[in-house]
């Protein structure tokens, strides 16, 4: 396909992640799905031939210069790079652990650098950056320091490397979701998760498909940059946090 697309997925077996990798595989590109689980190859036969599995940790910089490597050897470049993986650890600022803090950073910040330091050499003009946000990082929970920290912090990495890679013709966006119900907020007590949703201005919980559907527009869109694009209900708007 002359429009056929190279996809390198963080975080794709399960969720979001997921949900962005069956978009893409629907529109006909290429995707690696990159996760560290034991169940990544399986999936990758269960989405075909236009799939391969890089299981690698994006905190290892090795590990993610491999993954990147593999992609390059066997489809010559990355077109669509989605900074997805993410780990979350919960925990007022005087009671987390520091060792819980610094993981959910190397993953979630430093990770997305890793990623997109290995990726480097090879975007080219027309290649796509997607870092996905988090609500949380424009608008503070009490006992989420941690995770917001890494997810604002995912936002000013957004902003400086869209002006990096301009010139370049590559484009770094920021997706933000809003209250999406996926494995990492499967450990929420449904009283928490309703009083989230209560603030919803849709009044409803957003889905996996959803995400990934704005996901593929931000994408392809060539004269985007630099932007932050909630799909979060309206939430974000409703606490008055510019998007």
């Amino acid at each position: 396909m002359v429009d056929e697309k190279i996809w390198f997925i963080t975080g794709a077996s399960r969720g979001i992640g997921r949900a962005i990798a069956e978009r893409a595989l629907e529109a006909g590109d290429k995707i690696a799905i990159v996760a560290r689980g034991e169940e990544l190859e399986a999936l990758a036969r269960e989405f075909g031939e236009r799939c391969m599995a890089c299981r690698a940790d994006v905190s290892d910089p090795t590990a993610v210069e491999a993954a990147v490597a593999a992609v390059v050897e066997r489809w010559g470049r990355i077109d669509i790079l989605i900074n997805n993986a993410g780990l979350h650890r919960g925990g007022r600022i005087g009671r987390i652990a520091l060792d819980a803090w610094d993981s959910v950073l190397d993953v979630n910040l430093k990770g997305a650098v890793n990623v997109i330091r290995a990726a480097d050499a090879h975007l080219s003009e027309g290649s796509a950056i997607i870092n996905i946000g988090a609500v949380v990082g424009f608008r503070g929970f009490p006992g989420d320091s941690a995770y917001a920290a890494s997810k604002a912090g995912l936002a000013g990495l957004t902003r400086a490397l869209a002006i990096e890679f301009a010139a370049r013709g590559v484009t770094v966006n920021l997706v933000i979701p809003g209250l999406v119900l996926t494995e990492m907020t499967g450990g929420l007590s449904e009283k928490a998760l309703e009083a989230m949703r209560q603030t919803i201005p849709l009044g409803r919980y957003g889905q996996p498909e959803e995400i990934a559907q704005v996901v593929e527009l931000v994408a392809r869109a060539r004269y985007m940059t630099g932007a932050f694009v909630p799909v979060d209900g309206g939430l974000m708007s409703s606490f008055g946090v510019p998007g």
